[in-house]
């Protein structure tokens, strides 16, 4: 396991108490079907065989990708979730950097990075967010993809006056969405019974538009190959609720 340097100072939301229930999670991004298209998706963009994971967590992805036989490699700041991929088949033959995956570096270049559910946002500041892509096209070789699973900000399903928009209603779990629309962040709020406790997390975002990511990407030197409602292709329209984008990495 590699530990790199960081260039700013992050917080680590995904410790232990949320890694042991993480896998355990209901949600359609858990379902195995959903699981299976975005495995589809990414392995068809790896067109050499090679992938980069931006936050692996608990292996959700790379482990399947790795199934396939891709060489995956991946970053993430929760030594807490690693370690629970690390105990499924597969997770101890990956190669991870616990660190930022602003700035850490994995000293190779690959056909594919990516980074799902969301994760982009985990980065809330915009120059994070640039130093992101930076960082994903300093790992790319030429042609190479980054790809980014993201949502759509919420705020025309806003009531009038109000900050907050549940995402989740459930016999066992809530969650809800605190937006601040004058720093274009959001704090998500996750409520749920588990072993007849009650766990409580919220977590600190920085929402982010399409058009803003394709400037990062400019500037990183890459441009948007295709743009997707979800990971079956879908066509992108102005009632997506969330996007799936590939940018190139230029010569």
């Amino acid at each position: 396991m590699l530990c790199n340097g960081r260039t700013r100072v992050s917080q680590d939301h995904f410790g232990d108490d949320v890694a042991e229930t993480y896998d355990s999670d209901v949600s359609d991004e858990f379902d195995p079907a959903v699981i299976a298209s975005i495995v589809s998706f990414l392995a068809d963009g790896a067109t050499d065989g090679s992938a980069l994971e931006f936050g692996i967590g608990t292996g959700r992805i790379a482990l399947p990708l790795h199934h396939l036989g891709l060489d995956v490699e991946g970053i993430d700041l929760s030594s807490s979730m690693v370690e629970r991929m690390r105990r499924k088949p597969g997770g101890a033959e990956l190669r991870v950097a616990i660190g930022d995956f602003t700035s850490t570096s994995m000293d190779r270049t690959f056909d594919l990075a990516y980074l799902v559910f969301n994760t982009i946002m985990n980065l809330t500041t915009q120059e994070e967010q640039v130093a992101c892509f930076a960082n994903a096209a300093a790992h790319l070789r030429p042609g190479g993809r980054f790809v980014v699973e993201v949502m759509i900000p919420d705020l025309r399903r806003l009531p009038p006056g109000e900050k907050f928009r549940p995402f989740k209603v459930q016999p066992d779990a809530l969650g809800f969405d605190e937006y601040d629309v004058a720093n274009q962040g959001l704090v998500s709020h996750h409520y749920r019974v588990h072993d007849d406790r009650m766990e409580v997390h919220s977590i600190p975002f920085r929402y982010v538009w399409p058009s803003e990511l394709d400037l990062m990407a400019s500037i990183a030197g890459m441009a948007l190959l295709d743009r997707w409602s979800g990971w079956t292709r879908e066509p992108f329209t102005s009632e997506s609720l969330k996007h799936v984008s590939v940018w190139e990495k230029l010569p």
